[in-house]
């Protein structure tokens, strides 16, 4: 009851922040989950593993590491180096940088327009704030003596419930924001890195056997 009235005080616009804030918090969940709980994995020490087999020429289980099931992009990045180790230098390089700018648009999705609502909070609030005092003003204008404080009062408790709420709604969402671009961030970053790491341990790759059974390898993994 008390949310209810103090909206209904404040007027139309809380609605509007209102739904901001319920599209803020669905984005927000969803990217907590896909970043945070479904995309676990530990880069640093998963990258010194599988390295450490391709360098060691063990192609296959090198693969097969990567067919660990997370949706880090992390391990389908460097599969796709992996799977063309017997290629050259460009073909391993690019096939990995096409797979890091396919898993960018996935990371970053949502980022931005989360960020935006958070703005629109903060911005609505104060458009609200000034049709509260619009009111307020025109309400006194047009009200006899003794209706001209109960008019005024009203319209500047619909300014301030407005600018508190829109600012209730804002702070969160920009705290949301910046954890989930700082995660989006870093993946992209672990990609970047992992891929070049890849590149200097196939530079070192055994030659020419373990090369020549890659293929078989792959297939088998498959």
């Amino acid at each position: 009851m008390f949310f209810i009235e103090r909206m209904q005080e404040g007027g139309w616009m809380m609605w509007v922040i209102f739904g901001v804030s319920i599209i803020a918090l669905a984005i927000s969940l969803e990217r907590f989950y896909a970043l945070f709980l479904n995309a676990r994995i530990n880069a640093d020490a998963f990258l010194k593993k599988v390295n450490g087999l391709v360098e060691s020429g063990d192609y296959s289980g090198a693969l097969k590491m990567c067919n660990i099931r997370t949706s880090h992009p992390l391990p389908t990045v460097l599969k796709a180096g992996i799977s063309r180790a017997d290629r050259r230098d460009k073909e391993i390089e690019r096939a990995m940088e096409e797979e890091v700018l396919h898993a960018m648009p996935k990371l970053q999705r949502g980022v931005d327009f989360l960020g935006l609502l958070g703005n629109s909070s903060t911005l609505l609030g104060l458009l609200g704030t000034i049709f509260g005092l619009i009111q307020a003003f025109s309400g006194v204008s047009a009200a006899n003596a003794a209706a001209r404080q109960q008019v005024l009062a009203e319209g500047i408790s619909m300014a301030m419930y407005t600018t508190a709420f829109g600012l209730i709604v804002a702070i969160p969402i920009l705290y949301a924001h910046t954890i989930i671009s700082g995660r989006a961030d870093r993946m992209v970053i672990q990609l970047e890195e992992g891929a070049t790491a890849l590149m200097v341990a196939l530079s070192n790759r055994a030659r020419p056997s373990a090369v020549s059974r890659l293929r078989q390898n792959s297939a088998d993994v498959a």
